[in-house]
């Protein structure tokens, strides 16, 4: 196992992973002694270039079911090559355990670790840790100094996924009914696309994400002014919400003079 990941360029616990999630076939056992050959090693580079092309590991493990199920990978990876950007623009973080206790004085509890890793927001590599976002983890060191608990912040990490996953769900029917049916039809089919018609697909579907990105940004705006507002109300009065709490009122022009003043050294009429 040593020798195959050293080929691969991965660790030990990566490769483990991967059999345990059933991305490659089982070696050949002598005794105690499991013999992995070129064709294992052949997967692991498959695996690393599907990654590479933005795929998930879920996405992967069912392309290699597919292969060796019979069907053609050529036709399925046709549909899947057209999305070969994710939508997430997070850049991951490694910290070792040590910068991820000052990053977070005090916090960094078992309950809390073990919370972050079921959420994914922590993964384990070698013998440090690597955090799947740096907007969110700035975001988490944050309201931490702020005084919230970072066992809450995970708890509204946890809801807020929950309302993201159903929010994502509605956008992905929209598009899957009015905009891929008949895409995704003949990919069910078992026709492949063109090379212009993955074209056409990459294409809209870079737009869709800056008009999803750009919808949710915008309806998270609108929602937190209406909950700032009530708030205020609450506190204050109704009064203390008019206007819009950030934005100035709109204000009349001053209306013209009747007539023009006199110039200052103007003489008076007799």
């Amino acid at each position: 196992m040593a020798e195959l990941a050293e080929e691969a360029g991965i660790t030990v616990r990566t490769l483990r992973f991967y059999r345990e999630r059933k991305l490659i076939p089982p070696p050949r056992r002598e005794g105690r002694i499991a013999w992995y050959t070129e064709h294992h090693l052949a997967r692991l580079r498959t695996i690393a270039a599907l990654l590479e092309r933005g795929h998930t590991l879920g996405g992967i493990a069912e392309l290699l079911t597919a292969f060796e199920s019979g069907r053609d990978v050529g036709e399925v990876l046709g549909l899947a090559a057209a999305i070969p950007v994710p939508w997430s623009e997070e850049t991951p973080v490694k910290l070792t355990p040590q910068e991820l206790a000052d990053y977070f004085t005090g916090e960094v509890t078992p309950e809390n670790l073990a919370t972050s890793l079921d959420l994914g927001y922590l993964a384990v590599d070698g013998d440090d840790l690597v955090h799947v976002s740096r907007r969110l983890l700035d975001a988490s060191h944050d309201l931490v100094r702020k005084g919230v608990p970072l066992a809450e912040v995970l708890a509204a990490g946890r809801e807020l996924r929950q309302h993201m996953e159903a929010v994502t769900e509605s956008f992905t029917e929209l598009v899957r009914t009015h905009v891929l049916a008949d895409v995704i039809a003949r990919a069910g089919a078992g026709e492949g696309l063109t090379p212009d018609e993955a074209a056409h697909v990459t294409r809209t579907l870079d737009s869709l994400r800056q008009s999803a990105k750009s919808i949710v940004d915008a309806e998270l705006s609108l929602a937190m002014d209406r909950r700032v507002r009530a708030e205020l109300e609450k506190w204050l009065g109704p009064a203390a919400s008019a206007p819009e709490v950030g934005r100035a009122a709109p204000t009349a022009p001053d209306p013209a003079p009747e007539t023009a003043p006199p110039p200052a050294n103007a003489e008076a009429e007799g």
